[in-house]
């Protein structure tokens, strides 16, 4: 198993990489979960998918088992920043205004975790293994990064599997989402050690 974080400056470096991450965010968030994001060829990207992003894949022969991307607070693109402050702004109709409950931080140490998954091709027995790489790579890009606070939407009850491998997660607003699929702002601070 490999982890890599990508970036603009390094995507040549890595083949086909991206582009398969983008594809699997594809089958998990529009195939599976049906959210209706745009598409091209395959892949879900949206606005937030910019030069002053980073992804962090972990991947295993050729097969993307894994993804996070990372966005800095202080990019704009357009009218847009980042996913939670235009939320708030009310730029995201899909998107509860009052997902956070503190005012949205616009902070060069401040980053944005989304489009975190893992493939459901992960066997059980190997998501937890899988899911600490993810964690792993993306608190030491986070950090390389300037970040002191990742701020991020995860499933309601994930942020006990961050703290289970020692990460500072707190729940940052209330719960929102229907149908099983319950989501929660969380804010994650970069200074504590990981397990």
């Amino acid at each position: 198993m490999q982890v890599t974080t990508l970036s603009f400056d390094n995507l040549h470096q890595h083949g086909t990489l991206f582009a398969s991450l983008l594809r699997a965010r594809h089958h998990t968030f529009i195939t599976t979960a049906g959210w209706d994001l745009p598409q091209a060829d395959g892949m879900e990207f949206d606005q937030y998918d910019t030069p002053a992003s980073r992804w962090v894949a972990v991947h295993e022969r050729g097969e993307i088992l894994a993804g996070v991307r990372l966005t800095p607070t202080i990019h704009r693109c357009g009218i847009y920043s980042y996913m939670i402050r235009d939320a708030q702004l009310g730029l995201l109709p899909s998107l509860p205004r009052d997902l956070l409950s503190f005012p949205a931080p616009v902070a060069a140490t401040v980053w944005e975790s989304s489009r975190v998954f893992v493939a459901e091709t992960v066997p059980a027995a190997n998501r937890l293994r899988v899911q600490m790489q993810l964690i792993h790579e993306m608190v030491i890009s986070a950090r390389t990064l300037g970040a002191a606070t990742l701020l991020g939407i995860i499933p309601e009850h994930s942020w006990r599997l961050a703290r289970r491998v020692g990460l500072d997660c707190i729940a940052s607003g209330p719960a929102f989402g229907a149908d099983g699929q319950r989501s929660i702002a969380v804010t994650i601070s970069m200074q504590t050690k990981l397990h």
